[in-house]
């Protein structure tokens, strides 16, 4: 009986963590297969998701958002707020945005976490056209 008991408590706990998206981040550029940067995503007072750009792993072309249109227009890459307004719906987040800081594009965002990886996609109307890159989570 402890047995089974250990064994739901162990499932209860593994699936909270599996679900959570909270910490650190290495993206990878799903074009190069490169990484780009670590994303810490923090969840707020609101019950939302924020990400902000906390190390850059190379250096980019330009190092400030000059194509963004919002608040972010010419601020440091280092320092930024690319996921914003995320909700957690079920196994996924979703309902918020995220800036592509290179382009100063922003997009319709859904994230799901497969154990130590997020697939974060990117979309403009419909999930169908946009971009997904896998995310590895950092210690």
């Amino acid at each position: 009986m402890k047995k089974i008991i250990f064994a739901f408590v162990a499932l209860f706990f593994a699936t909270l963590s599996y679900a959570q998206i909270e910490g650190k981040w290495k993206t990878i550029d799903d074009e190069t297969g490169q990484a780009k940067s670590i994303v810490e995503i923090q969840k707020r007072g609101n019950g939302q998701y924020y990400g902000k750009v906390v190390q850059l792993l190379i250096k980019p072309a330009d190092p400030n958002c000059s194509g963004c249109k919002d608040d972010r227009k010419g601020k440091p890459v280092l320092g930024m707020e690319i996921i914003r307004d995320l909700k957690k719906d079920g196994n996924e987040f979703s309902g918020g945005t995220i800036t592509d800081p290179k382009t100063g594009k922003t997009y319709k965002c859904i994230i799901k976490r497969e154990g130590d990886k997020l697939d974060v996609r990117g979309y403009i109307g419909f999930a169908l056209i946009g971009r997904t890159q896998t995310w590895h989570k950092v210690d």
